[in-house]
C-alpha cells in the first residue's frame, strides 16, 4: 500500500498564506491546503477546471461560492462538491484554515 508521511510530504508554497501537499495516482489526487492568511475582506476570483472535485473541510471556516448555488457558510467536517466547468470560490472568515482537495483526473497544472 503507497503511503506518504506529512512530515516527508513535499510542502509546496502556492503563494503567500497558502501551502498545499499533494498524493496523487494516475486517474486521482489528493491535496491539503494550509491558508495562514485569513480572514480575507473579499473572495478569491471565480475559477474553473475540468477537473471533477470534492472538498471537506478540516479546520477554520469559509464561505463557499459556487456558479449557480447559493453562497454557504462552511466549517470543520462539512464537504462541498464542484462538477467540472463550474466556476467557484471560498472566501476565508478565520485566520487559518485546512481543506482537503480531491480531483479526478489529476490536476496536472498542480504537479
Amino acid at each position: 500500500m503507497p503511503v506518504l508521511k506529512s512530515e516527508s510530504a513535499p510542502t509546496i508554497e502556492v503563494k503567500k498564506g497558502l501551502k498545499r501537499k499533494l498524493i496523487y495516482t494516475g486517474d486521482l489526487m489528493t491535496a491539503v491546503l494550509d491558508f495562514s492568511n485569513g480572514p480575507w475582506d473579499a473572495p478569491e476570483p471565480p475559477h474553473s477546471h475540468p477537473h471533477a472535485q470534492t472538498t471537506y473541510i478540516v479546520s477554520g471556516e469559509i464561505i463557499f461560492y459556487c456558479e449557480g448555488e447559493p453562497d454557504i457558510h462552511l466549517g470543520p467536517g462539512d464537504m462541498f462538491y464542484v462538477p467540472g466547468g463550474k466556476e467557484h470560490t471560498i472566501k476565508l472568515l478565520t485566520p487559518t484554515a485546512r481543506l482537503v482537495d480531491n480531483f479526478s483526473p489529476i490536476r496536472e497544472d498542480f504537479l
